[in-house]
């Protein structure tokens, strides 16, 4: 039996007709063109970057954005391991979104930039139950991390720069606000 491969037709995916536009469904798709132009890149990031509108928030946008994603945690209720292997995407991406963002904004840790506190509550909540009590206690405690920023988490967030160092200080936030859940569970201070 011999298998032939024969390589597409340029501009034909699997016999598909040329397209320029990608539908992933109904309601959302891409034209392919605009999404190469590096000015629709940027306006992706920034996208990205400040969850649309909601960095954009008049009050306390870093609050607003922890709520979405508390929101987000307590409808989609993702397993722990379905967290645990979307931090790190969610840190990457906000890495380099926050720093194409800075650039944008010309401002140094922009408070419009709130993907940094997505990351920073997915960790807080990192293999921890996904019960209400948890994630109300996670977004008050991570909130409380991230703007009061102690040791070494302000000292850290000055010596890195770009979108590193405005996604790191969130991280840490969100570790402190995991070891206090995780002794509180631990000790049977609270019940889930």
């Amino acid at each position: 039996m011999v298998v032939r491969v024969h390589p597409p037709q340029p501009g034909r995916l699997f016999g598909q007709k040329k397209t320029e536009s990608i539908s992933v469904c109904p309601q959302i798709s891409f034209n392919v063109k605009e999404l190469a132009d590096p000015l629709k890149k940027e306006k992706i990031l920034k996208l990205i970057a400040t969850l649309g509108p909601v960095g954009y928030s008049p009050v306390a946008p870093g609050t607003a954005g922890t709520a979405i994603a508390a929101i987000l945690c307590y409808i989609l209720a993702p397993s722990e391991m379905t967290v645990a292997l979307i931090l790190p995407l969610t840190f990457i991406i906000g890495v380099i979104a926050s720093s194409k963002t800075e650039q944008l904004l010309n401002e140094k840790d922009s408070s419009h930039i709130v993907i940094d506190e997505v990351g920073g509550y997915m960790v807080s909540i990192l293999f921890l139950p996904s019960e209400v009590k948890v994630l109300l206690l996670a977004f008050l405690l991570f909130r409380f991390f991230d703007i009061l920023k102690p040791f070494p988490i302000r000292s850290i967030e000055r010596q890195l720069s770009g979108g590193l160092g405005v996604m790191v200080d969130d991280i840490i936030a969100g570790v402190y606000a995991n070891l206090i859940l995780r002794l509180l569970l631990f000790y049977k201070l609270i019940q889930v």
